[in-house]
């Protein structure tokens, strides 16, 4: 007989909720209200005269050369890191799958970079990369190669994208890890005995048993670029140079908060806001269908 948990006091499911709720509506609803409201108006820089402009805020922006350069250079950005950082997760997860000796300080040592703030990530990197005291540009000009990223903007893209993708690479290899190691042992075994080789059992029963957990990663990698990248370009690059590394986030904090165009940013914000919505509902709609449960 199936119990049921009945709660007595009539208030307390909603007293349980309410913290939830309060922090939704304070930092989710409020402020993507706000932003809607905001992207109707002009304002001056000193904030003394507000006018509604209706929809002019999104024509100059899409009418902008540089909004649509940042359009493209957000899109180059957000997938290559999620690719980066999903494919170097799978692969330590498979490998620490099968380490048998020390495999808990291997998987510690691994799940450690998530626990660095993105702005401290990209600190890090940016030293490490720094065209005059940086290891790795040294090392590159002994083979031949001139590195500059505050000059290049090639290298400078390639250089957040390594730095964002870092840090996701520990929260991908979380779930690879949890998702390998419930597959069952024995259809790996089968395949085994039938001759499948290992690369063969990977493809044909491993990943398509990944695919629900692959599907969940490429959603959030692909929100987790697109807005909490934020401290990574702030710190290495500044969205520089020539706008090289100037993401979507990032575009609405320089008009917004530096050159003090609340309206255009606010704009863009919800644009932004949009973006990722139908990214979500493509993915869910299509490529889901894919996905093996």
């Amino acid at each position: 007989m199936e119990k049921r948990v009945v709660f007595k006091n009539r208030f307390l499911p909603y007293l349980l909720v309410a913290p939830q709720i309060i922090i939704t509506l304070v930092f989710f609803i409020w402020p993507a209200s706000q932003a809607l409201y905001q992207s109707v108006l002009r304002q001056d820089a000193f904030g003394l005269s507000t006018r509604f402009v209706g929809l002019n805020n999104f024509i100059d922006i899409f009418t902008d050369p540089a909004y649509l350069h940042s359009i493209k250079v957000t899109v180059i950005f957000s997938f290559s890191v999620a690719a980066l950082s999903m494919s170097t997760a799978l692969l330590l997860a498979v490998m620490a799958d099968r380490v048998i000796r020390a495999g808990t300080a291997y998987k510690t040592l691994i799940i450690w970079p998530y626990a660095v703030a993105p702005v401290v990530s990209g600190v890090l990197w940016f030293f490490l990369f720094s065209p005059t005291v940086g290891v790795v540009p040294m090392f590159l000009k002994s083979l031949g190669y001139e590195w500059n990223h505050t000059l290049i903007g090639r290298q400078a893209l390639i250089l957040v994208i390594i730095a964002a993708a870092w840090r996701e690479i520990s929260y991908n290899f979380l779930f690879f890890l949890a998702g390998l190691q419930a597959i069952p042992r024995s259809l790996i075994e089968a395949a085994a005995i039938d001759g499948a080789s290992p690369g063969k059992r990977f493809w044909t029963i491993v990943f398509p048993l990944l695919s629900p957990t692959a599907f969940f990663l490429i959603v959030v990698n692909i929100v987790y670029a697109f807005f909490d990248t934020f401290g990574v370009i702030h710190a290495i690059t500044g969205g520089g140079p020539n706008q090289a590394t100037n993401i979507l986030v990032y575009k609405v904090y320089r008009d917004g908060f530096l050159h003090l165009d609340l309206g255009g940013s606010a704009a863009q914000s919800v644009i932004l806001m949009i973006i990722v919505i139908s990214l979500t509902v493509v993915q869910f709609r299509y490529i889901e269908r894919k996905v093996h449960y």
